[in-house]
């Protein structure tokens, strides 16, 4: 019985949080942040007080947990004080053609991501990416080109039936089933 009440729980959260997700993003465009064709949001991102900043090229994906800051909110500290009492600072974000922004992201002023870009999860970027490459950390630092990194992926790719993919719960049995145990070396 719990089983199945918790279910419809998350069933109805997953509902309400997809309308709510849904709506945000329209708003947000309708105050003028661009999104192209084909753009995916896994979550609502957080788009801050100035969406009309933002503009997300074709073909990308924007994970859970991100943020876009169009501005600098310390500028509280220094205006309160006569030579700074003028100071704003606000930037654009531009995110190229068929990129992918890994999960709990910060985009900050006046960074932009090139066209075929990766951002890591977690990572802050603060600069601009080149097109065909990937970043991450904090603050995002170059990590390889998109070629190094398909190559690795293909050196790493993980062999199963490609038939399954469209039933998920036979991809997952799979590769719970014979996924090896094993694990990437500690760094030095």
């Amino acid at each position: 019985m719990m089983t199945l009440l918790y279910r419809i729980i998350v069933k109805l959260h997953t509902i309400s949080q997809n309308i709510y997700d849904r709506a945000y993003i329209e708003v947000s465009k309708k105050r003028g942040m661009k999104a192209g064709n084909d753009v995916i949001f896994v979550e609502a991102p957080d788009f801050g007080s100035e969406p009309y900043l933002i503009e997300i090229g074709d073909r990308t994906k924007i994970t859970a947990g991100c943020r876009f800051i169009t501005h600098d909110g310390a500028m509280y500290v220094i205006r309160s004080m006569e030579k700074y009492e003028d100071a704003r600072n606000f930037g654009r974000i531009k995110i190229g053609e068929n990129c992918f922004i890994g999960n709990s992201c910060t985009l900050l002023p006046g960074s932009q991501m090139g066209n075929n870009c990766i951002l890591g999860a977690g990572s802050v970027l603060n600069s601009s990416m080149p097109d065909n490459s990937v970043y991450a950390g904090v603050p995002a630092k170059f990590i390889c080109t998109i070629e190094q990194y398909g190559d690795k992926a293909l050196e790493n790719n993980t062999i199963y039936p490609r038939e399954l993919e469209p039933t998920r719960s036979k991809l997952d049995a799979y590769i719970k089933e014979h996924l090896p145990h094993i694990y990437k070396p500690v760094k030095k």
